[in-house]
């Protein structure tokens, strides 16, 4: 089934990965509490973002990153971390800067991780942002994907949610990179906070139905498909504890013939015991058959954002590779724990590493 994506070659494309979304400062307080804190570590993060950064890192493709930053010492310090990762900054849109943070700003992220029954928690400051701001026209898409050529583009539910400009500006680049034969991938990542400001879980569905006619791989978890495209999960409780993947396969049966233009459709499993333990696994439909990761029962989770980035970034790594279905969601799901074991948002491991735990190596001392 490794033709189940027709994907473009290599040699007629710049690009292996391409993002675009918000990238943010992530201030991490350790294990104590963002009300408390009187010192951060900090991290850059975006949920778009994340993947193209692995794609580069952590399985050595070619990325690239479509984002706005102010011109200023924050602004700079986003792109220093991008650099660090590896990822191209060339289609960064900058912006002047007014010099108080008025007309544009970094959008910044304070992030707990949360430990046993005390879950994580997340605190956004990420008004007037730069990449808020996008709108359609400001990007060259025709560029991005018909110059330079783009093998897989990623975007999400969280940069869609931002505005109603950012989501406009989303349905063009998805238009554009479908006009050029450039595979879509699509976290849709809920949010409800972020969706406030557009009508709430009315209007996620509005803006996600449409988005979701572009896309060729759909992402997301049992609470993503029902908020953003108005799919129930049979079983589903209100806190998301627990999920039965029969009740999840028939939900997403009935999604791909609403959207046929999907063709592979993807979720993580998890079931958030505590903060600090996690069961977690995935399932991968495509070219109308099921495929499943081996679920990783009583995971140890050291930081848990990102994993849902890691997953994806090892679903396309795979598919990229022409590896097929059931390696995808091995690949996706093994990525995406193993980038829960360190901090950040963004993946610190690399393919060996992710193929040594597939291969059901254990955690003894490398030496």
């Amino acid at each position: 089934m490794s033709d189940v994506l027709t994907i473009r070659p290599a040699s007629e494309t710049k690009w292996d990965c391409a993002s675009f979304g918000e990238v943010m400062l992530r201030f991490d307080p350790g294990f104590g509490r963002v009300r408390t804190a009187r010192s951060f570590q900090v991290w850059e993060g975006g949920g778009e973002y994340n993947v193209a950064r692995a794609m580069r890192k952590c399985w050595g493709k070619r990325s690239t990153v479509v984002t706005a930053l102010p011109e200023n010492d924050l602004g700079w310090l986003v792109q220093d971390f991008i650099m660090q990762g590896g990822v191209d900054t060339s289609h960064i849109l900058w912006r002047e800067f007014d010099g108080i943070g008025r007309n544009t700003r970094v959008g910044l992220n304070f992030t707990e991780k949360g430990f046993g029954v005390r879950a994580a928690l997340g605190c956004s400051d990420r008004g007037h942002s730069a990449a808020s701001q996008i709108r359609p026209g400001e990007v060259n898409w025709e560029k991005l994907f018909g110059e330079e050529g783009v093998r897989w583009f990623h975007t999400g539910g969280i940069f869609a949610a931002l505005a109603s400009n950012t989501a406009e500006a989303v349905i063009e680049a998805v238009e554009a990179a479908r006009k050029h034969g450039t595979i879509v991938s699509y976290d849709l990542n809920y949010r409800a906070s972020l969706w406030k400001s557009q009508g709430g879980k009315a209007g996620a569905q509005k803006i996600n139905r449409e988005i979701a006619r572009y896309v060729d791989v759909m992402l997301g978890n049992e609470e993503d498909f029902t908020a953003c495209l108005g799919f129930e999960v049979e079983g589903l409780d209100e806190h998301i504890s627990e999920i039965d993947p029969a009740n999840f396969k028939a939900m997403i049966a009935s999604a791909v013939k609403q959207f046929p233009n999907f063709k592979v459709a993807a979720t993580t499993l998890r079931n958030a015991k505590t903060a600090s333990i996690n069961d977690w696994g995935a399932i991968v439909w495509a070219g109308g058959q099921f495929y499943e990761a081996p679920l990783r029962e009583n995971l140890e989770i050291y930081d848990r954002v990102g994993g849902g980035d890691g997953f994806a970034s090892g679903l396309a790594y795979a598919f990229l590779e022409g590896k097929g279905p059931q390696a995808a969601v091995e690949y996706g799901a093994a990525h995406g724990a193993l980038a829960m074991t360190t901090p950040g948002d963004t993946s610190m491991v690399n393919a060996k590493e992710v193929e040594a735990i597939m291969k059901g190596k254990g955690a003894r001392v490398i030496r």
